[in-house]
């Protein structure tokens, strides 16, 4: 059954696959570059966050927009535009002009990201709907996290990488062209207040903000990171691309967990032991590359999966009929923290140097940490046979990922009920 929903979206994956390899390149290549033509960590910041403003905006935007048109449309159209705007990039290069395209970059990317994350959900049956989605985020971290090494193809002082990015992004379309059937309607959830979400599970809430404020910044200047360490591209490759593939391998004990304990006890373990990994960052670069790396993959491994905990934790504290009202607002307090992180990031970095990078991280899932140790003395945990199953979400995610879920949870709940019947 799962293969049968596979081959019906083959096209899909492929296209994903493409798009995640062209997006993983750029954000770093878009970093490095930067810190060489001297922008600057505060400057460069600003510039960096023009994606995630975008990705937000854009977000919101998609679901009218493939409701108008339909999805082959819109992923034609903004595919075209990403494929065009990353070719600008070489040609204009300076800060105002790189925070706009940024910006577009972002609202483009993300009318992709909807309208694949809404096929995915489309096409996976309630049987599999799960096991589907898994895919589809490996997919989407692993390639992600490949599209790193390709900044070892040329220099990035060049235009040759711009090129690539363009390239893939550009042959993502024709897969989806090709695709035998259109996509599916979007409908449009119930919605339901921040307010009310905050008063149900306060940590979901302060907990994704706070992963996109962490992520934003690790995303947007984790490359201009390395840079300052002096470090060469090849090194800069791996230790942006080590995160990303370490946590398609921790999804599955988190998940495991999460699943059989308080989830509040495994993001407070997961938030402290995440500070305390990018401390140790900060000595292991004064020792060696090697020891950086690890400590570095472990960083990502670790901090990653906490915005899907997150997601997951809101879900055991909703009603069913709320929880993809809330999704949107959850994953829009994400976007509001991911747009604000590399800003946050540049600004601590130039007053502190390169260490200042780690050292906001460190604050961040501390105190992220702390909230949670507050929370769990307010309130009972969720019994464990009312929890929700553990579904990894990627960074740039949309609500109609998130929705996903919540679809996926929903058919898990009716499956005893209609074998009974």
């Amino acid at each position: 059954m799962l293969l049968n929903a596979l081959f019906k979206v083959w096209a899909l994956f492929i296209g994903v696959a493409l798009l995640m390899l062209g997006n993983g390149l750029q954000g770093t290549l878009l970093g490095l570059r930067a810190t060489s033509e001297g922008f600057g960590t505060a400057v460069t910041g600003v510039v960096m966050s023009g994606y995630f403003v975008g990705l937000l905006v854009g977000s919101m935007l998609a679901p009218k927009l493939i409701s108008s048109v339909g999805h082959i449309r819109v992923f034609a159209a903004f595919a075209s535009i990403s494929s065009t705007v990353f070719l600008l990039f070489a040609i204009f290069v300076n800060p105002y002009a790189w925070f706009f395209m940024r910006l577009l970059t972002g609202a483009s990317l993300a009318c992709l990201y909807v309208v694949c994350e809404s096929w995915v959900n489309h096409a996976a049956t309630n049987q599999v709907r799960g096991k589907f989605l898994s895919i589809y985020m490996i997919v989407s971290f692993s390639f992600f996290g490949l599209g790193q090494l390709l900044l070892n193809l040329a220099d990035p002082s060049g235009f040759e990488l711009f090129i690539v990015v363009s390239a893939l992004v550009s042959m993502a379309l024709v897969p989806m062209a090709l695709a035998p059937s259109g996509g599916p309607e979007i409908e449009q959830p119930r919605s339901v207040a921040i307010g009310d979400i905050y008063r149900v599970s306060p940590l979901a809430v302060v907990a994704c903000f706070m992963n996109g404020l962490a992520q934003g910044a690790f995303f947007g200047m984790g490359a201009v990171y390395a840079n300052l360490l002096s470090l060469s591209f090849y090194q800069v490759s791996i230790l942006m691309s080590l995160p990303l593939i370490g946590v398609v391998f921790a999804q599955y004990p988190v998940g495991m967990l999460s699943d059989r304990f308080d989830r509040r006890t495994v993001m407070t373990v997961l938030a402290f032991v995440t500070a305390v990994a990018a401390l140790i960052c900060i000595f292991a670069a004064k020792h060696s590359f090697g020891a950086l790396a690890i400590a570095f993959g472990l960083f990502g491994a670790l901090s990653l999966p906490l915005y899907s905990l997150a997601i997951a934790h809101a879900n055991d504290n909703l009603d069913y009929d709320q929880m993809l009202g809330a999704s949107a607002k959850l994953v829009l307090l994400f976007g509001i923290g991911s747009s604000f992180g590399p800003i946050l990031a540049g600004a601590v970095m130039r007053e502190v140097g390169a260490d200042g990078f780690l050292v906001l991280m460190a604050l961040v899932y501390s105190s992220l940490g702390s909230f949670a140790v507050y929370r769990m003395t307010q309130r009972a945990p969720v019994p464990q046979e009312d929890q929700g199953d553990f579904r990894l979400l990627a960074p740039r995610t949309t609500a109609i990922a998130a929705a996903a879920i919540v679809e996926d949870l929903g058919d898990s709940q009716d499956a005893p009920d209609e074998a009974a019947s």
